[in-house]
């Protein structure tokens, strides 16, 4: 096992590799950049999502040149300006450097997480990661957590009840559920219970109240709790189905096998055949879920519930830089993101491996 380890963490090194040469390269022809940001902010004429920070050009005086500037062509918006100062811009950004160069440095810096500074935040990226993971990581670990531990019962009923009523509509219920936008259900909260058109029960921004610190510890546990009820439960409503079918599919295979005939035979009792036999068989397959279900609470529905609930995290953020061609919060997000995938899933083998022993990585490879 230490040797498929070994192979699977060494396999994350170009798998990271490839896919930040695919995004850099599709930056390179990707239209407009950090330099016709600043640019079109100086002449008035942004209206992205870089016009709220209010600092694009970083404080870089302004040159004006009556010549057609050498850069006209490259950049859109730079008629007219001084050349020495579009130099000086794209030095500032890193865009005096060629291609290769530029992407050379970013591995070798991102191989020590060295992640530079934002362009129009003024801040490390690192830095702005730390300051927005605590409200990402909320809400995925919540949806995770609520999402299994109510699918997997759930998929288990439904498995012992198959072609019953309670199977039929359940399973309705659900694919409603899944239907449903995550977005439209989180207005719908917001209209009922957070003051919209009927009932004021719970806020509508934030994860605190103003007052937080003061709190007592039981305090700031209910505030915190009493913020993320209308945000954790827009994001979970879709997050059931796939779950609890894996569940109920996965218990009904291992239901009909020999084995389980066999120990009611022996009069083993229905519970004790379900989760002393059954349970950790079938729950190899739902485990092959979790990364995915967790990865996806970052990817997903997060940018959404965290903009109508006014939640800055890394949703709010990866979305913003996207707009603004802020490209080192843009590729630390994206590089954050794809290592924590690929430790998630070598993490999911070996669950798999210690559920069920019988699971051998590394004989069924040779």
């Amino acid at each position: 096992m230490a040797f498929y380890i070994a192979r699977r963490i060494l396999l994350m090194i170009p798998t990271l590799f490839g896919i930040l040469a695919l995004s850099f390269l599709i930056v390179q022809f990707a239209p407009g950049g950090p330099v016709e940001r600043v640019l079109a902010q100086m002449q008035g004429q942004d209206s992205g999502a870089t016009s709220r920070f209010g600092g694009g050009n970083s404080g870089i005086a302004v040159g004006r040149g009556g010549a057609a500037s050498e850069f006209s062509g490259k950049y859109r918006g730079a008629q007219g300006l001084d050349p020495k100062f579009i130099a000086e811009l794209e030095k500032q950004f890193g865009f005096d450097k060629p291609p290769l160069e530029r992407f050379w440095l970013m591995i070798r810096n991102y191989a020590v997480f060295d992640f530079g500074r934002s362009y129009f935040r003024d801040a490390p990226v690192l830095q702005l990661i730390k300051e927005k993971l605590p409200v990402s990581m909320s809400l995925g670990l919540w949806m995770t957590f609520l999402s299994y531990i109510i699918s997997i019962p759930l998929g288990i009923a439904k498995a012992q009840r198959e072609g019953e009523a309670f199977d039929t509509w359940t399973s309705a219920v659900i694919i409603i559920g899944y239907a449903i936008p995550s977005f439209l259900f989180a207005i719908l909260l917001i209209v009922l219970f957070a003051g919209g058109s009927f009932w004021q029960f719970f806020p509508l921004r934030g994860l605190t109240s103003d007052g937080f610190a003061d709190l007592t510890l039981f305090g700031k546990i209910k505030d915190y709790l009493w913020h993320i009820v209308l945000p954790v439960s827009a994001l979970t409503l879709g997050a059931f189905a796939t779950t609890t079918f894996l569940t109920k599919n996965a218990f009904i295979d291992e239901i009909r096998k020999q084995y389980v005939v066999t120990a009611r035979m022996k009069g083993l009792t229905e519970r004790r055949v379900l989760y002393g036999h059954v349970f950790r068989n079938a729950m190899l397959i739902v485990i092959s879920g979790f990364p995915g279900a967790f990865i996806s609470a970052f990817f997903t529905g997060s940018l959404l519930i965290e903009t109508i609930f006014s939640l800055d995290g890394l949703g709010l953020l990866s979305f913003e830089s996207t707009l603004n061609r802020d490209y080192p919060v843009v590729f630390a997000n994206l590089y954050i993101f794809a290592l924590l995938g690929l430790a998630i899933n070598l993490l999911s083998d070996l669950t798999y491996a210690w559920i069920d022993p019988r699971i051998d990585f590394e004989t069924r490879e040779t």
